[in-house]
């Protein structure tokens, strides 16, 4: 299999709120796009990994991924060790993606900066020949992807790419919010969480939008970068 992209979370829904509108937006382009979830979410306090395995399934549905795959790692303790990267590898030589997107390097939640470097290790990892794996009993191409790019999610972390997402927001806001034992719903008897309250719900088309004014669009989604962007042509950058 051969995919574009390929979105790596440490949790479910990680992927849709940190670039559900990038990833709606090539999808509508004709790129292909995979979801590699990290963990099922378990230790969340509201839900149950069971819940988020199906919410999972249906915002895949809703932004028209290619796959979605879960590694399973235990939420909170993984480790970026040899056989959780391994597990990565196995799954990028399976799609051989271009582009990887993943976690935020430095965030509130711990699992977030440690998927962000499990992944972009992997990443180049996964490109070296004397490291085997195999799918199915069949042995493994080696592949690295051209550029891994971080998005942003709870803090407001300075972007070194931005991309416009005009009219992609509603579709991102469908995908985050099939995650409903998650997110802000007045009729919940479970716990309040920072990302329950409905400042929070808000927050999702305010960010894009004050993103998005910065340069001179509707919505916009922010990356951080590992190396230089490079351009053919400074009339290239908008």
């Amino acid at each position: 299999m051969k995919v574009d992209i390929l979105a790596i979370g440490a949790h479910p829904d990680d992927i849709e709120l940190g670039c559900g509108a990038t990833i709606a937006k090539e999808i509508a382009k004709g790129k292909k796009v995979g979801f590699l979830d990290l963990t099922r979410g378990e230790l969340g306090t509201r839900g149950s990994a069971e819940i988020r395995d199906q919410e999972a399934a249906d915002a895949a549905k809703i932004l028209g991924a290619t796959f979605r795959k879960n590694i399973a790692l235990a939420d909170g303790f993984f480790a970026n060790d040899r056989d959780s990267q391994l597990r990565i590898i196995e799954i990028i030589r399976y799609c051989r993606p271009d582009i990887v997107l993943c976690n935020a390097i430095d965030d509130r939640h711990i699992d977030h900066g440690k998927g962000s470097k499990l992944a972009s290790d992997a990443c180049f990892l996964s490109g070296l020949k004397k490291i085997e794996t195999t799918l199915d009993g069949q042995p493994q191409e080696h592949w690295r992807p051209k550029n891994v790019y971080h998005y942003i999610q709870w803090k407001n972390i300075e972007p070194d790419v931005v991309v416009d997402v005009s009219g992609y927001i509603e579709k991102k806001k469908e995908a985050v919010f099939a995650y409903s034992s998650q997110f802000f719903d007045p009729s919940s008897k479970e716990s309040n969480t920072p990302i329950s309250s409905e400042t929070f719900k808000d927050s999702i088309t305010y960010r894009a939008r004050d993103l998005g004014r910065l340069i001179g669009v509707e919505h916009a989604e922010g990356f951080t970068v590992e190396r230089y962007p490079a351009v053919d042509s400074l009339f290239d950058l908008k």
